[in-house]
């Protein structure tokens, strides 16, 4: 027996709806990847190793930018500015003589400039998400300079970099330049150099 032809026809005509219907979601989904990879950065790479799998990172990335449009994240006004500007030079002026202590101002300097901008008090992993949607290529160094916090280091030149870390990601929420700091943090040789000087 032989099938009928407008079957046959109808069978085939399904079948290219199929392909196509898998095409366009295929490339949805390569559109929806790069454009996540494209504005996350690395932050794209660190949600797929902590979420083990690219689509629960995609997920999640996605889930995060949807709750940050919830809340209004503002620029600081120009007295406020101000005030962090001035805030953060005591604090670099601490690390030469107190670098832990320091480090500590500097995180919490952070947080409440987050707050004022409009990003929600939560804890230290909702705090980095949230910014990452609006900050994903210097969130990387919030995560860094408050690694340096909880791994209680005390190298000076670990402090250092945590304190780089904390001054990028500053300039990035503040809207500072790196001519609007006042004077680079002393190179933590010349630290130790000058504590091995008053021993």
């Amino acid at each position: 027996m032989f099938a009928n032809p407008l079957w046959i026809w109808i069978a085939l005509g399904a079948a290219i709806v199929l392909v196509v219907v898998l095409l366009i979601a295929a490339g949805a989904r390569k559109a929806r990847t790069e454009n996540l990879r494209e504005h996350f950065g690395s932050e794209y790479d660190r949600a797929v190793r902590a979420k083990g799998s690219r689509n629960a990172a995609e997920d999640d990335l996605v889930a995060r930018a949807e709750e940050a449009k919830s809340f209004e994240i503002r620029s600081l006004t120009a007295a406020e500015r101000d005030r962090y500007l001035s805030e953060w030079k005591k604090v670099e002026a601490h690390f030469v003589e107190r670098p832990t202590t320091a480090v500590v101002e500097a995180d919490e300097l952070l947080r409440d400039a987050m707050r004022t901008r409009g990003y929600p008090i939560a804890d230290f992993e909702k705090y980095s998400d949230l910014l990452s949607v609006k900050h994903p290529r210097v969130v990387e160094h919030y995560r860094a300079g408050h690694k340096a916090i909880e791994a209680r280091a005390s190298s000076t030149e670990d402090l250092r970099q945590a304190m780089l870390h904390y001054r990028a990601l500053f300039d990035e929420l503040v809207g500072t330049t790196k001519g609007d700091v006042v004077r680079d943090i002393e190179p933590a040789r010349e630290i130790e150099r000058r504590d091995e000087n008053r021993a």
